[in-house]
């Protein structure tokens, strides 16, 4: 940072309650009032008034031996920046840096300080400084545009912020190999001794100290030179909302939603919605995960619903090159109970799937399209496999977000069966009707042989499921021996014709699977224990249709055990 020292003499300024005087044999005689503080000050003897054009005309009178009262309550910079001014005129030593110019300049020019006025005046030597140092550096300009916000009226009048910003854009657009001017990059790995120029997006992290309409300024500036990749504009997006935004990515306390005031949250939402109206149509320019993490603010800030439905028309042609990591966002809302945000994923694949839909039926069965929601398939079930564990989580949620995928997204369900086993460990308390309709989700015939022999030993599944099971590894069993196996028999639909297509399952010492299936029949005859009622009231309406129900058939080794 550059700083200009002006005056010699010692400060001679104390302050006494509301009063700011100057140490001196000479009575005052000029009291200028601004805001709450009075400075008793002099008019000729330190050359004031000689200084200052504006006060010349207020004291027109100066042979008036009274003393003369001034109120300069509009001085933009208010009392600090008017001190600062008349330490000049009295010649007392003070420092100029980035930090105080802005209050500074508007001050003196405020108060006329011109060379029309006195031969090397202040508002030369401010211009001065200002052309020569702060537009100069780069941090200088940062900060003294930054500094422009509390008088940006005076400062947009007097040239300072567009000078500003020029400067800043210049030195944006400079080759990274030729960035000599120190600047802030703190991204993890990364070490300055090891690389001979600057990376490219070396300048992103000192704009995002701006306030949001200034960054825009900045933003919108270097877009319109259509020098810099549309990355790299993405990149100053994503610095500057993690430099101003909540981050949703992992646990906000209620203590800490609770502090935070309307106007902090409607600042915020103001921030969020102009970050969104900045992000380049380019679709490479930011990514999936970004616009989801937007949408998770968005959520958690409660922003209008226009910005949310148009961060899920970006997220939503780019969910197929999202990871877990970019879905698994905590529920913020107080009425959930779980712990994912699994909503923000099932708005997103809901609108990933109204693109899809839109296409022609000849365009639907493009290997591009089929891919792509093959690979939003798979992230999908990954994603059901990890929100499974929450115990919280309703069952009519994560069966929503499984169903709304197509058959055609899935050739294999095994990352399906997988969630579902998990989900029902988690949950151990869903009712006989939740487990039946959550393994309704199985297309039997699309589990794989491990699978299979999984699930045919696995006492969370629902009966019907096993039963279902068993039926294709059979038929694949049949297939796989060799024997002509053209049948196309439909699996086991009704539960309570379990007897009748057990009986026709192949579970004879000589079978591939009798292992197995013995394990299962041991299972089966348990579970159709509890379900005797079920039995019985099908065996009453078939005895009336004059038909007999098939049973199992009773094994040497399970005496007294027949259904």
């Amino acid at each position: 940072m550059k700083f200009m020292k002006l005056g010699t003499k010692p400060d001679t300024f104390y302050t006494e309650e509301a009063t700011r005087s100057v140490i001196s044999d000479a009575p005052s005689d000029l009291i200028i009032q601004v805001n709450n503080i009075s400075f008793l000050l002099h008019k000729l003897q330190f050359l004031l008034l000689p200084k200052c054009g504006l006060l010349q005309r207020l004291c027109s009178d100066v042979h008036d031996s009274g003393n003369a009262t001034i109120e300069l309550h509009d001085i933009p910079g208010g009392e600090d920046a008017f001190e600062l001014c008349a330490k000049f005129c009295y010649g007392i030593t003070i420092n100029l840096s980035a930090y105080n110019f802005v209050s500074a300049f508007c001050a003196a020019k405020f108060l006329r300080m011109t060379e029309s006025v006195e031969h090397g005046n202040f508002v030369l030597k401010l211009e001065a400084f200002f052309n020569s140092c702060i537009l100069q550096g780069w941090k200088d300009s940062i900060v003294t545009l930054e500094n422009t916000i509390k008088l940006s009226e005076w400062a947009e009048n007097l040239g300072i912020i567009r000078r500003c910003i020029d400067s800043i854009l210049e030195k944006i657009l400079a080759p990274p190999a030729k960035v000599t001017w120190s600047y802030t990059y703190t991204r993890p790995g990364y070490t300055r001794k090891r690389h001979q120029s600057a990376p490219k997006d070396w300048w992103t992290e000192d704009i995002s100290d701006l306030d949001i309409d200034l960054f825009r300024c900045i933003i919108t500036a270097v877009r319109s030179t259509y020098m810099l990749s549309t990355q790299l504009i993405g990149e100053a997006l994503h610095v500057y909302v993690c430099r101003w935004l909540p981050d949703t990515t992992k646990n906000i306390s209620p203590e800490t939603s609770a502090s935070q005031t309307e106007e902090t949250l409607e600042k915020n939402r103001r921030i969020l919605e102009t970050i969104v109206s900045m992000i380049p149509a380019d679709r490479e320019s930011i990514s999936v995960g970004f616009l989801l993490r937007l949408l998770s603010i968005a959520n958690y800030l409660g922003v209008s619903p226009v910005t949310k439905t148009e961060l899920r028309k970006r997220a939503s042609p780019k969910l197929e090159e999202a990871t877990i990591n970019d879905l698994l966002f905590p529920s913020h809302l107080s009425s959930d109970q779980h712990l994912y945000d699994i909503d923000l994923v099932m708005a997103v694949l809901e609108s990933y799937m109204v693109v899809w839909r839109r296409q022609s039926p000849a365009s639907a069965d493009n290997s591009e399209s089929l891919r792509s929601i093959k690979k939003v398939a798979e992230l999908i079930d990954s994603y059901l496999q990890v929100v499974a564990r929450d115990v919280n989580m309703p069952v009519f949620k994560v069966m929503s977000l499984a169903e709304a995928l197509p058959d055609v997204a899935r050739e294999e369900h095994d990352s399906l069966y997988k969630f579902i086993n998990i989900y029902l460990k988690e949950h151990p308390g869903l009712s006989k009707a939740e487990k039946k309709r959550l393994c309704g989700i199985l297309d039997c015939q699309k589990l794989s042989k491990d699978i299979r022999a999984h699930a045919v030993k696995n006492e969370r599944l629902p009966l019907r499921t096993v039963v279902q099971v068993i039926f294709y590894e059979q038929e694949s069993g049949s297939r796989g021996s060799g024997h002509k196996h053209k049948s196309k028999t439909p699996p086991p639909q009704v539960e309570g014709k379990k007897d009748h297509y057990i009986s026709k399952l192949k579970l004879g010492p000589e079978d591939k699977f009798s292992e197995t299936s013995e394990k299962v029949m041991r299972r089966l005859d348990g579970k159709l224990e509890v379900e005797r009622r079920d039995i019985q009231g099908i065996e009453t309406e078939s005895r009336r249709e004059g038909k007999k129900l098939d049973t199992v058939p009773k094994k040497s080794s399970d005496k007294g055990r027949d259904r």
